[in-house]
């Protein structure tokens, strides 16, 4: 026993020594609210990345002197100058690590109510739902009935960032209607830590939602709300545009995200390990990622951000099973390709065009329509003198090889950062009395939109702002009609404003109504351009923008005609125009949408009328989304950096 003992003290004397004494130094005092790994807590932030940007004498400033948020001060006698130094020293050697954290977990064998045994480690349990990990990998969801189990149902899901293919955000569940919406409340909410103003879809696949921040993906039992695993990685310090996270996508066992620094990475959907990491493009020159991606046969296809900051815009597609690149679509073309005609000037180097939300999928005929964003310099469009495609389009792509089959531009040579970035909806309706195939399309310059989704032919575009200066009208050539307006040195007003007209969050569509459901603003912008020169690490503008003064900002639900283009209803919102949340529609004839003051709202879709409403005290930025699970209707929208999900009551 004594040389166990002895063999054991020695043991941990040799790790002691083995640790340096500024490592030791860390543990004693900073661990306990920034990690052993420098991570972070739920009492103080991760540092593992703040101390390559400071010198040493930055850092002894800090320590010294604490700061206002509650990191306490070390004076001399607390911590010697010798072992601040030797502190300094082992700070500057923590690095990021790719996390997957799930809770400890133990085995046990359980009954389900038809008297089946499953085998396998318990996940999480709370008072009425259980959740397990059976051998194969696979999670089961269970409910307690007594003493044993039964696994839940999971009927409806909302699989990808529009839940259709087609981007509809309309669903035809027939749970909540007009008459007992005044009875949907709050189920259950999960928080994220450290998160807020998401701007996330969560998705549900098999009763398991994901929802997801910057660089981290949560799995949660979509029917309470429970954790079951987290993946993770640190934040890329220095990236461009790429702040937020707009989702997965979801294909068999696994789940695709994009992270800050433009990488695609596949998860494996019931354990959160990670499958395989693929680079998109470069983040040290100004590309990053946001969107949702779109899993489409045996393809994932993402895009990237960048279009402030003067990125070279693309769309690609990766295989599933290995992140291979398949196919690559560049929407600014190479000088001497077939549009590059259209840029005449330095700017084609660094164009813009970013594919950063989620495009939609028309399975028949294996086509993508991916929307993209504005051109850079984005304020100043002397060193790009032209229309400047493919920026601010619709595209038109074969999905096995990325070949363009159409195009539609909306804002040729835009110089107002109109992304066109707005959902394209996709839906076979009849049109002015012709059955036809559509795409619907509320742009952010101000102007609603039918085409033909078989040639990108304008059918129908109609302005929807009460004020709108850039254009009289859409012409019959699809192009628009302008008044000559532009930016100056001097300072130029044009509405719509920058945040446009409308934006990325979602619109949706009944086609028991024929109306499209879309949240849109009313106010203005004053651009005053200037010289820019492209660098790496910066945003490339040419110019400035303030918000316009007088007048009253207004943010306003709309319902238009798509036979017309006439608004059929609108319903003003709260004052200001500082929401960003979306709709979507039902088959039984309401439409919920994220309200300029912070509520949840529903409203009649036939007339307007506002039925329901709860509060959530938060300025939307995502938009609401449906499933089933275990027989019930669920709405679910995340608020801040709260995910909410809403039923009716039992």
């Amino acid at each position: 026993m004594r040389v166990i003992f002895l063999a054991v003290v020695l043991s941990v004397v040799a790790q002691a020594q083995d640790k340096s004494a500024g490592q030791r130094s860390f543990e004693a005092r900073c661990a306990i609210c920034h990690g052993g790994d420098g991570h972070g807590t739920d009492r103080g932030p991760a540092i593992y990345n703040r101390t390559a940007a400071r010198d040493n004498q930055s850092i002894a400033t800090v320590v010294r002197g604490g700061l206002p948020a509650g990191m306490p001060a070390f004076t001399v006698a607390q911590l010697p100058d010798a072992e601040l130094a030797d502190l300094t020293t082992y700070l500057r050697t923590l690095q990021p690590v790719v996390r997957t954290f799930r809770r400890p977990e133990l085995r046990e064998t359980i009954t389900l109510t038809d008297g089946t045994k499953l085998d396998g480690a318990a996940v999480a349990n709370g008072l009425e739902d259980h959740q397990m990990r059976t051998d194969d990998g696979k999670l089961h969801l269970l409910r307690r009935v007594g003493n044993q189990f039964r696994e839940v149902t999971s009927t409806v899901d909302w699989p990808t960032f529009h839940g259709d293919m087609s981007g509809n955000r309309y669903t035809t569940m027939t749970q909540i209607t007009k008459d007992n919406v005044k009875n949907l409340g709050a189920r259950w909410v999960y928080t994220m830590r450290n998160a807020q103003g998401l701007q996330d879809t969560p998705q549900v696949v098999g009763g398991v939602m994901y929802v997801t921040n910057v660089n981290t993906c949560i799995a949660l039992d979509a029917g309470s709300g429970r954790f079951l695993w987290q993946w993770n990685r640190p934040t890329t310090q220095g990236v461009m545009g790429a702040s937020s996270n707009r989702g997965v996508g979801v294909a068999g066992d696994r789940v695709f995200i994009v992270t800050d620094n433009a990488h695609l990475v596949a998860l494996n959907r019931y354990t959160g390990e990670q499958v395989w990491d693929t680079e998109m493009a470069d983040w040290h020159q100004n590309y990053g990622a946001t969107g949702a991606p779109l899993a489409v046969g045996n393809l994932v296809i993402g895009g990237i951000t960048g279009g402030e900051a003067g990125t070279r815009g693309f769309l690609a597609a990766y295989e599933q099973a290995t992140g291979k690149e398949v196919w690559r679509f560049w929407t600014v073309p190479k000088a001497g390709d077939p549009g590059s005609e259209t840029w005449q000037g330095k700017d084609i180097e660094h164009g813009g065009g970013p594919t950063w939300i989620t495009g939609t999928y028309d399975a028949a005929t294996d086509t993508l329509f991916w929307p993209t964003g504005n051109p850079a310099k984005e304020y100043n469009g002397d060193d790009r003198k032209g229309d400047n495609l493919y920026t601010d389009c619709l595209l038109a792509l074969d999905a096995k090889t990325g070949r363009l089959k159409w195009y539609y531009q909306f804002t040729p040579h835009d110089t107002s950062d109109w992304d066109a970035t707005e959902i394209p909806v996709l839906v076979d309706a009849n049109f002015q009395g012709q059955p036809r195939k559509l795409v619907l399309h509320a742009d952010r310059n101000g102007f609603f939109y039918v085409l033909d989704r078989t040639n990108g032919k304008v059918l129908l575009a109609k302005q929807f702002l009460k004020e709108l200066t850039w254009a009289s009208g859409i012409g019959a050539d699809g192009r628009p009609i302008l008044t000559g307006q532009e930016n100056t040195t001097a300072g130029t007003r044009v509405c719509p404003s920058q945040d446009g007209a409308t934006n990325f969050y979602s619109p949706s569509f009944i086609p028991a109504t024929g109306l499209f459901y879309f949240q849109t603003f009313e106010k203005c912008s004053v651009y005053t351009k200037g010289p820019d020169e492209w660098t790496a690490g910066k945003n490339y503008l040419g110019g400035v923008m303030r918000m316009a003064q007088g007048g009253t900002p207004e943010h306003i639900l709309r319902a238009v005609d798509i036979n017309t283009g006439a608004i059929r209803w609108e319903l003003p919102e709260a004052a200001g125009a500082n929401g960003w949340g979306g709709t979507i529609s039902t088959v039984t004839g309401l439409v919920f949408f994220g309200e300029e003051s912070g509520e949840f709202a529903a409203a009649d879709a036939a007339t307007g009328k506002l039925l329901w409403s709860f509060n959530g005290n938060q300025n939307w930025k995502a938009s609401p989304m449906a499933y089933m699970f275990d027989g019930k209707e669920y709405l679910a929208v995340i608020a801040g950096g709260n995910v909410v999900a809403f039923a009716l009551g039992d």
